[in-house]
């Protein structure tokens, strides 16, 4: 029987917070960069199982597959369950660019009622609900740190960023989560 290598995340196990904030290392999933022009929309979607978001910090959601606009014709999906991104996106029959970055990205979950104030010490956007609302995603940056910061209930966010800086980000998350807390 052959060794299969298990994907694990750079700060796998790593837990941070304070009394009004929690992070936690998000679970390993598929997730895909996609590129794609407006007339490869509808099949990409098909292909997909859920409509590709089309406006600035918007998302689609179908089960445990996400799919977050980054740009004018740029997407991050991500599938919870691991499924297979590239072979569902190999059927859709039209111009697409697609690049597995599951080993890439690292995701941090941050919650709790300081979540906001957590995450806006060192992102320059404004996350309140009225502007970054339930389903809100976007590129931006946390510190020095390029992520992508998705609004996935009201005090609960995902932000996902290369393993190369995760370290660097738990660090300035946890940093700022005490300071939210006190």
């Amino acid at each position: 029987m052959a060794d299969v290598a298990i994907r694990k995340p750079a700060i796998a196990g790593r837990l941070g917070g304070s009394a009004a904030v929690r992070l936690t290392t998000a679970p390993t999933v598929s997730r895909v960069a996609l590129r794609a022009p407006a007339g490869s929309l509808a099949a990409i979607s098909s292909a997909l199982g859920l409509a590709l978001p089309d406006a600035p910090k918007t998302s689609g959601r179908a089960g445990a597959r996400s799919v977050l606009w980054i740009g004018p014709d740029e997407w991050l999906v991500i599938d919870e369950a691991g499924a297979d991104l590239m072979a569902a996106l190999s059927g859709a029959g039209t111009l697409h660019s697609a690049t597995d970055v599951s080993h890439r990205n690292v995701a941090i979950i941050v919650s709790g009622p300081g979540a906001e104030a957590t995450l806006s010490a060192g992102c320059p956007q404004d996350l309140s609900l009225f502007s970054f609302p339930i389903g809100a995603a976007s590129r931006t940056i946390f510190g020095k740190a390029e992520i992508v910061l998705f609004r996935t209930e009201e005090d609960t966010f995902r932000v996902e960023c290369w393993r190369s800086f995760s370290d660097y980000v738990f660090g300035l998350l946890n940093e700022a989560a005490h300071d939210a807390g006190h």
